[in-house]
């Protein structure tokens, strides 16, 4: 296979297990692994040579800084449709969900698609090169399939989850009945896309996760089958935990528990398990998850446009609880900068306890290796040899950046956010000079445009 070779990085920051970030940088991959990294000067020999005979591809990091490819743990892609619904702007979750269920009812297997693509674009364009995503109604004939097809064409590392609903209004559930499913169905369907599309292997770009809703819309013995295919299998688990606190209240009265005693109950807690939010988890649920090594998707720039609260990141951190980043529903959020939701997650936690809560630092290092840890790899989320050549590159020339080398690497978590110059995924660059190449995005963005008029009006009945 061709080496790519990154050289002469301003700033290569490895989040290697010595944390080095290495001056004048280089980097090799070769196929989907990195090779080496260490100082451009000390590049080895063959390497060299592999540059000057033209059997390396060369990439000049001269003037930006390189940081392995962030890492997405939680998203709602199809809600890049319903950004700024003007019946949602000012609601908490469950009015907002309620707001908006009817409306989603309505898409279709090209809107899951083209949502997907555009959703990834602006991911990938902001620094990230693994994401998940929770797709959790499938109306009009639309499958998980579609989103996963849209990431094999972006050439995104994709963490597909398999959600579900199936406890509707009718049964006590938050949801409508017109977007549940029936449990046999779901079981059916998880398995069948288990079998044709996860690949655990090292390096893999595609993995299923079983992610029943959330405990207001699905029922104790789906939560539970979930939990003995996903084992059965060795796939992970994702659901929505702890959001707010008509989400604990909600546990307390329909199940007599809180929303951590509710997962400890189902089998829902483990390294193979990661929650969405917990906003609201106690601390008796804090030292659940560290003790069991329960992921956490924190979400900050959602559970403030929701105002559900600021999570207990510190003291999860401090316990020992994996914390991954993720920018949650397009719709939730109104947007999907994973560089931005680090910068947002540090200043979230200074506004709740203090500026030393959360340095750039370690803001940076949660989306990364901790995202990777979330998901439960060891393959992604740092810069070493063996690990998954997936990095990206800023450039510290931008305006936003002006006045910031003192410390470049935290300027990219206090500056405002950029976007890419580079990034690479699995040894393959898909954004070069800022410009993404695995689409053709002013089309995909007008194609986008029109679905999400025409879902308006399908939802109107025009």
């Amino acid at each position: 296979m061709p080496f790519l070779i990154a050289l002469h990085a301003d700033v290569l920051v490895t989040m290697d297990a010595q944390r080095r970030e290495i001056p004048d940088g280089a980097l090799v991959a070769e196929g989907p692994a990195v090779k080496w990294v260490g100082p451009t000067n000390e590049l080895p020999e063959s390497y060299r040579q592999a540059l000057d005979s033209g059997a390396a591809q060369r990439l000049d990091m001269r003037g930006h800084v390189v940081v392995p490819g962030l890492v997405n743990t939680h998203h709602h892609m199809y809600q890049s449709l319903t950004r700024a619904v003007p019946a949602a702007q000012d609601a908490e979750l469950f009015s907002w969900l309620g707001n908006l269920y009817m409306l989603w009812s309505h898409l279709t297997p090209e809107m899951i698609r083209v949502s997907t693509r555009t959703a990834m674009a602006e991911l990938m364009l902001s620094g990230c090169t693994t994401t998940s995503d929770h797709l959790y109604l499938y109306p009009n004939g639309a499958t998980l399939d579609d989103s996963i097809a849209a990431a094999q064409e972006m050439g995104m590392r994709f963490h597909a989850a398999r959600g579900s609903m199936s406890v509707g209004r009718s049964k006590g559930g938050l949801p409508p009945d017109a977007v549940v499913e029936e449990e046999a169905a779901i079981l059916r369907d998880s398995q069948r896309l288990i079998e044709k599309y996860h690949d655990d292997r090292r390096h893999s770009m595609l993995r299923i996760a079983l992610a029943p809703c959330s405990p207001f819309s699905v029922s104790r013995e789906l939560m539970r089958e979930s939990a003995r295919m996903a084992r059965h299998y060795g796939v992970s688990l994702h659901t929505h935990l702890a959001e707010n606190e008509n989400d604990v209240a909600y546990s307390r009265e329909q199940f007599g528990l809180t929303p951590a005693q509710y997962a400890e109950e189902l089998g829902w807690v483990g390294h193979d398990v990661w929650h969405a939010h917990c906003v609201k988890l106690d601390p008796e649920g804090i030292a659940l998850f560290a003790r069991t090594g329960t992921g956490v998707a924190h979400c900050p720039c959602s559970n403030m446009r929701l105002a559900s609260g600021i999570a207990p990141v510190r003291a999860m951190r401090d316990a020992g609880v994996p914390v991954g980043l993720g920018v949650d529903g397009s719709a939730s959020n109104d947007g999907a900068h994973l560089l931005g939701e680090a910068r947002q997650a540090m200043l979230l936690q200074r506004v709740g306890h203090g500026p030393a809560a959360m340095s750039a630092r370690e803001a940076l290092e949660i989306a990364t290796l901790g995202g990777a840890r979330v998901l439960n790899r060891d393959d992604i989320g740092a810069l070493a040899p063996g690990m998954s050549a997936d990095f990206v590159a800023f450039d510290m020339t931008a305006a936003g950046y002006a006045g910031a080398g003192h410390d470049p690497v935290a300027a990219l978590v206090f500056c405002t956010p950029g976007h890419v110059a580079t990034s690479v995924i699995d040894g393959r660059v898909v954004v070069r000079d800022g410009h993404l190449l695995t689409a053709d995005l002013p089309n995909v963005l007008a194609r986008h445009r029109q679905l999400a008029h025409d879902l308006f009006l399908r939802a109107s009945g025009g």
